[in-house]
């Protein structure tokens, strides 16, 4: 819970420009409408869950969770170690269920000006995948609805910590912590993190994190519901970290971006325990707004409501994203189910068919897909369902390589503007001939710094 990580790519540049149009507006709190976990997915096992389905103005069972207090843990960095200002409390007033199945956490500002709020963890600190499986934490839930100045300070989230924190305290970021769910000052925006290694530095850039942000779908994230995901993916190797929101990917993580040090001291311990909190003020409100928060137009009173939290772990030795003995390499391959990524985005595709694409493609990006069969018969063509609202003069190369990133690609197209970032076409391009079960990477090359295509699928063929 301590990051500000921003992407500097288009969408981001959008997102400034409405939040500057949302400067000053207050909305209203919604509401809300509950809904219970849902069904267990074909494949999968519940690990464990909460519905929240206790009576109204009473404190979520304590047989599941333990309410922080005060300041700090006892002995642990002041201000929970991110600078924010509040008084975690056990009180009703500022952690209660609501008698319609959801979790309320209300920060309330006192008449002397004290913030107070609540921090919520499980009492369970092992949730973590079985070898060969993958670990899904999830919460259905929605932001504190203010916005604007009104918001500046508020900090919501919903996370996890390595369970070697409880006790020591000063074990951070070593022992690993996933932001599932992070937002600040009212912004319409999602954040997912990783923190890891050592801070100040090492290879989760702390205090930062590596993290990405993106825009809830449809509704805003202040103005209704949206779930949020984080999967941890040990059915594959490198195993692979991923954010989601509403079912949409939008940050993934490999281990192969790790030391093994790092990776061992974040995932071979007993697994992680889960948080729900609203913070006032801190690092990441005052890093984002540029300034100390909260501030005097801050206004209180506005809950994040959360509607379930639920884990669920995969059939051993699956992943929900594989066919079992692999990929056809001439059926259609959905872009977004890459096995590893660097520097892309997933987003709601309006190409026929509708689902996802890979968007937000610049240079140097790629897209990684594990155990590609080829088959006994050569295939020599690649074709790639691609779009492009690149400015003039902006193009690059998508390029096929087998099994490493830097490996000489095996065919290669040119893309220039199609028309806008959802003006789809199929695009054919020569392969040398290819046979055999292979890693297939997607590189992605140009002479500008500037996002020049997306993808929706590829597949190959024999002619």
């Amino acid at each position: 819970m301590m990051t500000t990580p921003i992407r500097h790519r288009r969408r981001l540049a959008v997102l400034a420009t409405v939040l500057a149009a949302l400067t000053g507006l207050l909305v209203q709190v919604a509401v809300s409408a509950s809904a219970s976990v849902p069904p267990t997915p074909s494949g999968w096992s519940l690990v464990w869950s909460d519905d929240f389905n206790g009576a109204a103005n009473t404190l979520p069972s304590s047989n599941d969770w333990i309410i922080d207090t005060g300041h700090s843990y006892p002995g642990g960095p002041a201000n929970w170690g991110t600078g924010e200002i509040q008084n975690y409390t056990s009180s009703t007033a500022n952690l209660s269920q609501d008698g319609a199945g959801n979790l309320r956490i209300t920060p309330l500002r006192s008449s002397s000006g004290e913030w107070t709020s609540a921090r919520i963890e499980t009492r369970r600190a092992d949730f973590k995948p079985a070898d060969g499986r993958v670990l899904r934490i999830e919460s259905r839930l929605q932001m504190p609805n203010v916005t604007g100045a009104a918001a500046l300070g508020y900090w919501p989230a919903f996370w996890a910590l390595g369970a070697p924190y409880r006790g020591n305290y000063w074990n951070w970021p070593g022992i690993g912590e996933f932001d599932v769910m992070e937002n600040v000052n009212g912004i319409d925006s999602v954040w997912g993190v990783l923190h890891c290694g050592v801070n100040p530095g090492g290879p989760c850039n702390e205090t930062n994190g590596l993290g990405a942000s993106r825009a809830c779908p449809g509704s805003t994230c202040q103005s209704a519901f949206h779930t949020y995901r984080f999967e941890w993916d040990r059915s594959v190797s490198p195993n692979q970290l991923r954010w989601y929101v509403d079912g949409q990917q939008f940050h993934s993580l490999s281990q192969a971006q790790f030391d093994a040090t790092t990776w061992a001291n974040m995932t071979g311990h007993a697994g992680y325990f889960l948080l729900l909190n609203v913070a006032m003020g801190g690092a990441f409100p005052n890093g984002v707004s540029g300034q100390t928060t909260p501030t005097a137009a801050t206004v209180p009173g506005r809950p994040m409501v959360v509607d379930y939290v639920a884990v669920w772990q995969s059939g051993a030795g699956t992943d929900p994203t594989t066919p079992p003995g692999g990929v056809d390499a001439r059926s259609t391959v959905q872009a977004e189910r890459y096995q590893a990524q660097s520097g892309t985005i997933v987003e709601t595709t309006t190409d026929s068919g509708g689902g996802q694409n890979v968007g937000a493609i610049t240079n140097s990006d790629w897209l990684r897909y594990d155990g590609v069969n080829f088959g006994s018969t050569a295939a020599t063509q690649f074709r790639a369902r691609i779009a492009s609202g690149a400015a003039a003069g902006v193009s690059g190369l998508v390029q096929v390589r087998l099994d490493s990133p830097t490996a000489t690609p095996i065919g290669d197209f040119a893309v220039g503007n199609t028309g806008g970032w959802q003006s789809w076409r199929t695009v054919p391009a020569n392969v040398s001939g290819v046979t055999g079960t292979h890693t297939v990477y997607l590189t992605f090359s140009s002479g500008q710094p500037s996002d020049f295509v997306n993808v929706n699928w590829f597949t190959f063929a024999t002619s």
